[in-house]
């Protein structure tokens, strides 16, 4: 009997040891713990594999802080944690870890767990973080994952701390571009290049990025395209669209939403912004457009669409409708080697005839080409702005060369561009350039040709082929318009230079007088840097009012083009800059080699985290 009692112990035994190590942990937790709280997950939401969070063990925490220690020569980063976030991922989310690195992280925190509390400082806990994975295009300049090194040539103290979102696009792989429209024709669905996003700090380490493939899908239409327009929301989350998307997600890479666009809207591409009601107002073309001449067409770059919240669509501007889709003078001087991302080195220095666009008008040949007409790249539209002040937007036209106002009743409230090839129903709007005593400027050749244009000390000028034309909030007042704009100066002069050395970029900062229909120019940057800070497509200028600053990025610039072959020597080596407000010279600048680059800001961390 005492044996079979024996053998029935043993096997209880035997059984409950089994299932604690095979099954499930019963009333605890069987996770290695670094500290006196709970697990560590590394890329919890499997998009951004620089972040963790540290589990928060059962209790409540409060009062955290963060500290990522530097590398030898590197920035430190530390940062406190909202309440809202504790909860929200349940634990203490750790960002900034440097890839491919054995990461010492200092943690500060409040635990409370049945009445009694315990305050713990600088808890170290070791993270490895992997070394950045991206997938490779196979293309010639492809050097690294994201760049071959970035050359950090200034940087104030002031500006130390920054930290800076890069949207960068990679090379057209092998992969991108197998799918087009149908039914009816036109759009830009082929348009698609892996995402390349990132945050760097000011050692030119990057200290997070996205890795996107469980978002992004090129075997899939409604997966893919080009990740672009990146803003940080008044919570500190991203939102961009990309395709046939937008979407909005934390930046510890945890989805908020992802939404496919309303069924009227396709080919998100370039800029979104966000109004101080929540509604965001998303850069698009029609899914379905009936031209004069009763042909079917998804349009190109030509559509901005305002959604709210839930994702119902509050209005559109149907800029085909609003501005002259035949006006054909800026399409006729713009280099067809550089058509934004379109890069075609066998084109560069050709620009289109009176003929060329005429028989492409009188063809079904429509898409992403260039060309007049609903169903073609007629404005390619690249920045919209949301000005709160008079319920307006204002729009980058870079076909048009042209920057524009537009109000919630459709109509043109300001033309900001060279006077020259407008229709006699347009020219009301067209601003007349002063300088910063209201006197007149007198340009050109129908204000095509300006100061700056002419002189080489600069001077006024409009823009060229532009991007973001953003307005200055924290300056502008009804009437007056503040706006930025980075002018990447092809066709400048409504010209193509004698030498393609001779182009310039600049980024650049107008005033605009609504009532007295005037433009000031108050501040440029780049025309003496000359051909090497060109940008021929892509950039970005944008006004910071946390520390009254100016970044640029000149992102396409630093490439060697050989004329004659008609081909690229090297990659882009995008500029990336930071001015106090007005200054000449640059407290920040970084040199990021062997990219293609499309946008950085600063990024806010505090916003991302603490607030």
């Amino acid at each position: 009997m005492n044996k079979i009692l024996s053998w029935f112990a043993a096997a209880a035994i035997l059984s409950t040891s089994a299932y604690a190590i095979g099954g499930a942990s019963g009333a605890a937790i069987d996770h290695e713990k670094q500290g006196k709280i709970g697990e560590v997950i590394m890329n919890p939401y499997k998009i951004a594999p620089l972040t963790a969070v540290i589990k928060n063990g059962g209790y409540k925490l409060s009062d955290v802080s963060v500290e990522i220690v530097p590398k030898e020569n590197g920035v430190p980063l530390k940062y406190n944690v909202a309440n809202k976030f504790l909860l929200t991922h349940g634990g203490i989310p750790v960002f900034g870890l440097y890839p491919d690195y054995y990461n010492t992280v200092k943690v500060s925190y409040t635990k409370e767990a049945n009445g009694k509390s315990e305050r713990i400082e600088n808890e170290e806990y070791k993270l490895y973080a992997a070394a950045i994975y991206v997938e490779p295009s196979g293309t010639k300049f492809k050097k690294g994952a994201f760049f071959s090194n970035v050359e950090v040539k200034k940087v104030d103290n002031e500006f130390k701390d920054r930290l800076y979102f890069v949207n960068n696009i990679d090379k057209k792989g092998g992969q991108a571009a197998r799918v087009v429209w149908n039914n009816p024709t036109g759009g830009a669905l082929e348009w698609n290049y892996y995402p390349e996003n990132y945050i760097l700090d000011t050692a030119g380490d990057v200290r997070w990025y996205m890795f996107a493939n469980p978002i992004y899908d090129f075997d899939q239409q409604y997966k893919s395209g080009v990740m672009m327009g990146f803003q940080q929301d008044s919570d500190g989350a991203l939102v961009w669209g990309y395709g046939q998307r937008y979407a909005k997600y934390d930046i510890m890479g945890r989805e908020i939403f992802n939404r496919r666009l309303p069924a009227n809207y396709v080919d998100y591409s370039h800029q979104l912004d966000i109004a101080s009601n929540g509604n965001y107002f998303l850069r698009v073309a029609s899914a379905d457009a009936i031209r004069p001449d009763g042909k079917h067409v998804r349009t190109v770059r030509d559509v901005i669409v305002e959604i709210d919240r839930d994702g119902n669509v509050v209005d559109d501007w149907r800029l085909y409708e609003i501005l002259d889709p035949y006006r054909d003078i800026a399409l006729k001087v713009l280099d067809q080697g550089a058509v934004c991302l379109n890069v075609d080195a066998n084109k560069a220095g050709q620009t289109l005839s009176s003929d060329d666009i005429s028989k492409l008008d009188s063809s079904d040949k429509f898409g992403d080409i260039v060309g007049s007409g609903a169903g073609r790249n007629w404005a390619h539209v690249n920045s919209v702005s949301y000005d709160k002040i008079d319920d307006s937007i204002i729009i980058s036209s870079r076909h048009q060369n042209a920057v524009v106002k537009i109000g919630r009743d459709k109509k043109i409230k300001w033309i900001l561009g060279a006077h020259k090839g407008w229709k006699d129903e347009f020219k009301k709007y067209l601003l007349q350039p002063v300088d910063n005593k209201g006197k007149k400027i007198e340009c050109d050749d129908e204000y095509s040709k300006c100061p700056g244009y002419e002189n080489p000390e600069g001077g006024f000028d409009f823009t060229w082929t532009q991007h973001t034309a953003y307005i200055i909030n924290e300056m502008s007042k009804k009437g007056i318009t503040y706006i930025t704009v980075f002018d990447n100066g092809d066709s400048r002069g409504m010209e193509q230079p004698a030498f393609p050395t001779d182009k310039y970029s600049r980024a650049v900062v107008y005033k605009i007088d609504e009532k007295k229909m005037s433009v000031e120019q108050v501040w440029e940057y780049g025309k003496e840097r000359g051909n090497s800070w060109y940008s021929p497509v892509t950039s970005i200028t944008k006004y910071n009012s946390d520390k009254k600053s100016i970044s640029v990025y000149s992102a396409t610039a630093g490439g060697d083009f050989d004329m004659a072959k008609g081909a690229w020597l090297s990659a882009p080596s995008p500029y990336l800059m930071e001015f106090k407000y007005g200054a000449k010279e640059p407290s920040v600048e970084m040199q990021i080699k062997d990219a293609t680059g499309y946008q950085a800001w600063p990024f806010d961390l505090g916003k991302a985290l603490s607030k």
